[in-house]
């Protein structure tokens, strides 16, 4: 195995060896990884001493410079972009080597985009799903009104109408909807529109708590939790994540943004982060605890991220809602079973605490509902409860007069 300390680094990023060094092995980077990238950073070193350069003339032009030129040495390894995103990382995180230069004009509908994205996030607190999901809509809106003159100012209802007739055909007419909405609506409060057109957006029929729930039967989170290897750092950290699902019905994004600090042990409980940036208390129980515990003391690594559930391999950063869905689908591989994702496992705490004699406002409160007519659609499940509801079939109610 190699050893960083026997890779020896002239030129001009000497000065920067040991603090390259010291980043990668706060990131989690395994001896042998540190070795690797130190003898590319030294490979980068001399190239630049060879063409009399400073790590300030490292732009993307000279760095594609050099990946031309270590792949005519012959080099195997490193030869893109993302191979040197380490050292590049680090040099213009200590001021050396220039940032990458913005395009020299940013179209108008980016920019209307990003400012769209902002607000989504900031003023509006939403998930980062539905912000994606506004945004692709907004973006393909933008997309029929031409790249700089978006011509906003001059948008008419028939405009609106025909965009989503067009759209309809092809995704969604709620998702569609939903997010145009949105768009218009910023569009006239940030001043693009003269007058609000969100009213022009045609409404989409929909009955209210029509589907059912997609429960997951107890056997199945069973066997899902079982798929966890409790002996490994992955199986460990995979067990906790699903323990907080199955067991609290936490959303994946709210799994995900959960930080250490968020844990209050003496008081046995958790902050929950939710939509629209609300914060909430649930309690910890006490499985889920020690769940959470056997991976903070016997699987996280060491790092600066405040966030309880990282990536387990080097770079060790947070894990995104979409990871967590990734341990989802990796445990149903592994037990055997399909359909399962992480949101249905948030609908199975609702129909066991339904089956265990919970009320609808008991459920609404560990869901964290705004509204009981959110919650309203698990009282379909209830079929005991519907039972004693129901009419009697005409024929029997015949029989019973007779």
């Amino acid at each position: 195995m190699s050893s960083p300390s026997r890779v020896r680094v002239s030129g001009p990023l000497v000065g920067h060896a040991a603090g390259f060094r010291a980043d990668l092995e706060a990131l989690g980077y395994r001896r042998n990884a540190v070795a690797n990238q130190l003898q590319l950073f030294a490979h980068v070193s001399r190239w630049l001493e060879s063409k009399g350069l400073g790590p300030q003339h490292l732009t993307r032009e000279r760095v594609a410079e050099f990946l031309s030129a270590r792949r005519s040495a012959g080099y195997t390894l490193w030869l893109s972009e993302k191979g040197v995103a380490p050292l590049l990382r680090y040099l213009r995180s200590v001021g050396v080597t220039p940032a990458p230069e913005p395009p020299v004009a940013v179209a108008s509908a980016d920019r209307v985009l990003e400012e769209f994205r902002s607000y989504l996030v900031h003023e509006r607190g939403l998930a980062p799903g539905t912000v994606a999901a506004d945004v692709h809509v907004a973006r393909l809106f933008l997309a029929t009104r031409g790249h700089v003159d978006l011509g906003l100012e001059a948008l008419t209802p028939a405009d609106v109408v025909a965009f989503v007739t067009a759209q309809c055909g092809q995704r969604s007419a709620a998702y569609v909807t939903t997010g145009l909405r949105a768009f218009l609506r910023f569009c006239h409060l940030s001043g693009r529109m003269p007058r609000p057109l969100v009213g022009a957006v045609p409404r989409v029929a929909s009955w209210r708590l029509a589907k059912l729930p997609k429960s997951v039967p107890l056997d199945t989170v069973q066997a899902l939790l079982a798929s966890c290897d409790r002996r490994t750092t992955y199986g460990r950290r995979d067990f906790a994540v699903l323990m907080l699902l199955s067991r609290l019905g936490l959303r994946a994004g709210e799994v995900a943004a959960l930080c250490l600090d968020d844990i209050d042990w003496r008081a046995g409980e958790l902050i929950i982060r939710g939509k629209g940036c609300k914060l909430e208390r649930l309690p910890l129980p006490v499985d889920v605890g020690a769940a959470v515990t056997a991976w903070l003391q016997r699987g996280r690594p060491q790092c600066a991220a405040r966030e309880v559930f990282t990536r387990v391999r080097a770079p060790h950063r947070k894990l995104s809602p979409g990871g967590i869905g990734a341990i989802v689908r990796a445990a149903c591989v592994r037990a055997g079973v399909d359909g399962v994702h992480a949101h249905r496992l948030r609908h199975s705490v609702a129909t066991q605490m339904l089956a265990a004699g919970a009320g609808l406002a008991e459920i609404g409160q560990v869901l964290r509902h705004d509204s009981l007519l959110t919650t309203a659609i698990y009282a379909k499940v209830d079929r005991d409860g519907l039972r004693a509801l129901a009419s009697p079939w005409p024929a029997r109610l015949g029989e019973a007069q007779r």
